[in-house]
């Protein structure tokens, strides 16, 4: 039997759906549980540091361009130093030269590393999440004017097992009001809001204010001749009409109008945007409100987890195209987007929004953002190992570099392939700063090629140095095989290439867009 999606519930892990019965009340009778630990930023970081034997962290460098320990900005001592890994190599030094040897040998070893050692991996036996759709709204989007039905739903996460930390995912899902089968669809890490909720008629707002009054004049009576004396006082009225304008179209106005479906998926509902969070969300959840092992997962990890719970969803959404479903996002959410990618072989397609080290750009790149950035900074986003290549001294030992890791981001995109994934960046001059590393992202694309090709998917370009290959010119994306590479000429923003990202992926999806 199809399930029914609309105002009921569904139980969704990563490998069962199943109805379910509302969620029950808790307990009364539920043992006494230890409450979750409240830490600072500083204080979870030194307690990671404590457990990898970590005494100091190299400190990381100022974006400021004026300070004494900026950034590096010269591409003569950038590097890579040393070159990238070799994806078509496997850490016995064995060539790769089949699919079969990538799917079997060489992509489970990068995978297992990056869990390991950059992302974290997630803990065994997740708890089950319980869909609900709290609100429908039929709305009108863009111009010209396209119909589109709004639903707002939550992601309840088991918390039987530890009942001290609620988890409720917050995801707005939107698709055409129009269309006669299923779209695909695009999972935007963002707010979780009604694109344009509809709004009541004059006749309807004339009830409301006529009904607020009444409820007033019997609080209080004299206010009868308050409203007698002022009859043209309306409590509630008619907001003026507000024409959308056609110079400000948004990316869900572009997604709809080529004949998209999306869905915003609220990443603050999962886990915290910072370390203090750490025994809260769905990692304090599973750790029962306790500090990370230095395998566990980080943010971008979790949020990539809450994209891949939103797709169980999704994928049984009839209006929705479940073999075309794609992960995007920018800056943090665009490192976020392409870990989805890389963890998760159903997601179809990724658009991966100026995303910086920990994305993208090689973290053997000294150019802009740095390594030691994101350890001194931005440490909850990656597993706690990650620090020990950050590590200025240790209590015993030689600390570890950068180079010391076996994998860098080329092989984190090798292992989106051969699926669809676009790599887009703005310019420095519009706010899309050299501290991302544009060319080092650059880079990292073509020495990712290869595993496409191997695939038989093509990559960027071939018979290219990574080293020495000009970046193409702003505007002109190389977007003719199924990875893909435009800079355009905006800010730190991808909403310049939403139209050509799915233009490029109608061409390879087959998907012809309503006229």
């Amino acid at each position: 039997m199809r399930p029914i999606l609309f105002g009921s519930a569904l139980v969704i892990s990563a490998s069962a759906i199943s109805f379910a019965a509302p969620i029950a009340a808790q307990d009364a009778s539920h043992p006494a549980i230890k409450p979750p630990r409240t830490l600072t930023a500083d204080q979870d970081r030194q307690i990671m540091m404590q457990k990898l034997g970590i005494t100091a962290l190299k400190p990381g460098p100022s974006g400021d361009p004026d300070a004494p320990n900026h950034a590096n900005y010269d591409e003569a001592t950038a590097g890579p130093n040393p070159g990238l890994p070799d994806p078509l190599t496997t850490f016995a030094g064995r060539k790769v030269t089949t699919p079969e040897m990538w799917w079997k040998v060489r992509r489970p070893e990068i995978a297992e590393t990056y869990a390991r050692e950059v992302y974290g991996r997630i803990p065994a036996n997740m708890p089950k999440v319980t869909w609900r759709v709290r609100a429908t709204d039929r709305e009108e989007m863009g111009w010209p004017r396209k119909p589109v039905i709004a639903r707002r739903l939550i992601g309840h996460v088991d918390n039987s097992a530890y009942p001290a930390i609620n988890v409720d995912i917050r995801m707005t899902v939107v698709t055409p009001a129009d269309t006669k089968g299923p779209v695909p669809l695009l999972i935007m890490f963002g707010r979780d809001t009604f694109p344009a909720p509809s709004q009541p008629t004059r006749a309807e707002y004339e009830r409301m204010d006529a009904a607020l009054k009444a409820v007033l004049i019997k609080q209080d009576p004299s206010l009868a001749r308050v409203f007698q004396a002022h009859q043209a006082l309306a409590l509630e009225s008619q907001p003026p009409v507000k024409f959308p304008d056609p110079n400000t179209i948004s990316r869900p106005d572009v997604l709809i109008h080529a004949g998209w479906g999306y869905a915003m998926l609220d990443t603050a509902s999962i886990q915290a945007d910072n370390g203090a969070g750490l025994t809260r969300g769905i990692i304090g959840l599973v750790n029962h409100g306790q500090t990370r092992s230095p395998d566990q997962w980080g943010a971008l990890r979790a949020w990539a987890w809450g994209a891949s719970r939103a797709f169980d969803y999704l994928s049984k959404d009839p209006s929705v195209d479940a073999k075309h479903i794609g992960i995007e996002g920018v800056s943090r959410w665009g490192k976020a987007a392409l870990v989805t990618m890389a963890f998760d072989r159903r997601f179809a397609m990724v658009l991966i929004g100026s995303s910086g080290k920990g994305g993208v750009t090689p973290l053997r790149r000294n150019f802009g953002e740095a390594v030691s950035s994101l350890g001194t900074g931005e440490y909850y986003w990656m597993a706690g190992n990650f620090l020990k290549y950050n590590a200025a001294s240790m209590q015993s030992g030689k600390p570890l570099t950068i180079a010391d890791l076996p994998v860098d981001s080329n092989e984190l995109l090798a292992l989106c392939a051969p699926r669809l994934t676009f790599i887009s960046y703005g310019i420095p001059e519009k706010g899309d700063a050299k501290w991302l590393d544009q060319r080092g992202s650059w880079m990292a694309a073509l020495a990712a090629s290869p595993v496409w090709d191997l695939l038989g998917a093509h990559g960027l370009m071939e018979n290219v140095d990574y080293r020495t290959q000009p970046m193409p010119p702003v505007n002109h994306g190389l977007l003719d095989h199924r990875l893909a590479w435009r800079q355009d000429d905006g800010g730190h923003t991808d909403a310049p290439n939403i139209k050509p990202f799915t233009q490029w992926a109608d061409r390879f999806i087959g998907f012809q867009p309503p006229q």
